[in-house]
């Protein structure tokens, strides 16, 4: 199961729909849109030892349970989520909402705004499933430590291994190619 499916399958897409204001197809549209650049992002984010670092950091302040045995969108802290998409798209985040609500079965204003609502919520549970998946899906391990990336074997390779083809056109379910879609947005190190 790809990474985007498995976290899909976590979130209960009529509480999704509900929150967002539009039908369940829909949600499941952005949703599939949104996941790959959040993980993208993040991947991105981790190629550098600073970003690996402060990933490192982030993930041990997530509660490895959130996205597992499906997600309580009551519990999903958007504020917190507000600022992992800050930090993981940066100055791009304008243009990474843009591109991706003007795509695909979204399309336009609406799209873009969907996608900025949207956001929010889902990065809270992706971080959360990145924890679980570091963590080997103890609540209580401790998050890894970043390796200096020169040899591999740091957080960054870790999470590659995790992500394996989201960033090259993995996605399923019509998914677009992500490094495709974003272009150059998403390159690494933006720590």
């Amino acid at each position: 199961m790809s990474p985007v499916d498995e976290i899909l399958s976590q979130i209960p897409m009529s509480q999704l729909a509900g929150r967002l204001g539009v039908d369940e197809k829909t949600a499941e549209a952005a949703t599939r849109q949104a996941l790959p650049a959040l993980l993208g992002g993040i991947q991105a984010n981790t190629d550098d030892p600073g970003g690996a670092s402060s990933f490192a950091n982030a993930v041990q302040q997530h509660d490895t349970g959130l996205a597992a045995g499906g997600v309580d969108l009551g519990q999903v802290d958007t504020a917190d989520g507000d600022k992992i998409v800050g930090h993981v798209f940066g100055a791009n985040r304008g243009q990474v909402v843009q591109q991706l609500g003007s795509t695909g079965a979204l399309g336009g204003k609406v799209g873009q705004d969907l996608i900025a609502q949207l956001l929010p919520i889902l990065a809270p549970i992706v971080m959360s499933w990145l924890a679980s998946k570091l963590t080997g899906g103890a609540a209580t391990a401790p998050a890894p430590t970043p390796q200096a990336p020169a040899g591999g074997g740091g957080i960054g390779d870790v999470l590659g291994g995790i992500l394996g083809g989201v960033l090259s056109g993995g996605g399923s379910g019509g998914a677009p190619d992500i490094g495709d879609l974003l272009g150059g947005l998403l390159g690494g190190g933006r720590k």
